[in-house]
């Protein structure tokens, strides 16, 4: 991709993953990536729907299903999606699963590259954080 063809990002990722309950994963992910395309993307606008909602893993049913459908709304809104995957979360599948199909490039930053939602679904998949850094410094062109 072209640097001022990526305007929008849906920064995607393990919120809950397999933890039972209401127990988050770590999200600090979410500030590392934000900093690594800010260097390379300073124009670029990123949706990211832990900022906008926070306390989403609280929200009741009603309240979790609109937030839900609203995120793969603005996903699909954007014409990048970018998810970090160290492990599998349903939520990011179906998110990848509708970028897929409406042709919005899923680059996936995930140690998992035999899992079959990242082979199948991922334009490109990124084994490390450093590994997306070097590619969008070495690939990015005007």
């Amino acid at each position: 991709m072209k640097k001022k063809e990526i305007k929008k990002i849906f920064l995607a990722g393990i919120i809950q993953g397999s933890n039972k309950g209401r127990v988050l994963y770590n999200q600090d992910y979410r500030k590392r990536i934000k900093s690594i395309l800010k260097k390379y993307l300073p124009d670029t606008e990123i949706i990211d729907p832990v900022e906008i909602h926070p306390e989403s893993a609280y929200y009741d049913s009603e309240e979790a299903r609109k937030v839900f459908f609203q995120s793969v709304k603005n996903c699909l809104g954007c014409n990048l999606m970018i998810a970090y995957l160290p492990e599998a979360s349903m939520g990011t599948a179906v998110e990848m699963w509708e970028s897929f199909r409406n042709n919005i490039p899923v680059w996936t930053i995930s140690p998992l590259e035999e899992n079959w939602a990242i082979r199948i679904l991922s334009t490109k998949n990124f084994l490390s954080f450093d590994d997306l850094e070097t590619y969008l410094k070495d690939n990015l062109k005007e």
